[in-house]
């Protein structure tokens, strides 16, 4: 969201030639008042309702994306970041999700609610370029120690 939006020009200008131009600015919470909102539980996802993991989400992200650039929507990653008000380097490690193999990246997408799968764990696994060994690695990584993921 663009921080000032132009609402109004009057079409009159006045008699010492200056035109009135209103502009809104968008209201932003603070982050107290949205902390305090999630901990009363007022918040607006029904307590029962499940969470979609955070890997997930990243890695539908990356796909939006990569249609966004597809369809000219944007011209490159620069303009996807600062749409999305992010560093470029920051959305370069989202977009190279979509180097995985297209089956982990459809295990990624179709992850349960609760696990705990963290994306600085495949930035090791996007590194390889096979994706047999890329494949190996997730399946080590399944089976690591602590690991919740489903085998």
């Amino acid at each position: 969201m663009p921080r000032k939006v132009l609402t109004a020009v009057s079409p009159d200008p006045r008699d010492d030639g200056a035109v009135k131009v209103d502009v809104m600015l968008p209201e932003r919470r603070r982050r107290r008042e949205y902390d305090a909102r999630r901990r009363s539980g007022s918040t607006s996802n029904p307590p029962n309702r499940p969470r979609i993991p955070r890997i997930t989400r990243l890695m539908a992200l990356a796909i939006k994306f990569q249609e966004m650039v597809d369809r000219g929507e944007g011209r490159d990653y620069a303009d996807l970041a600062r749409l999305g008000f992010v560093t470029r380097a920051r959305l370069t490690q989202i977009m190279n999700l979509l180097l995985l193999a297209p089956d982990i990246q459809g295990h990624l997408l179709s992850l349960p609610s609760g696990l705990h799968l963290r994306e600085r764990h495949l930035r090791s696994i996007v590194r390889f370029v096979d994706w047999a060994e890329q494949r190996r690695q997730f399946e080590a990584l399944k089976a690591g120690p602590g690991s919740d993921l489903p085998i």
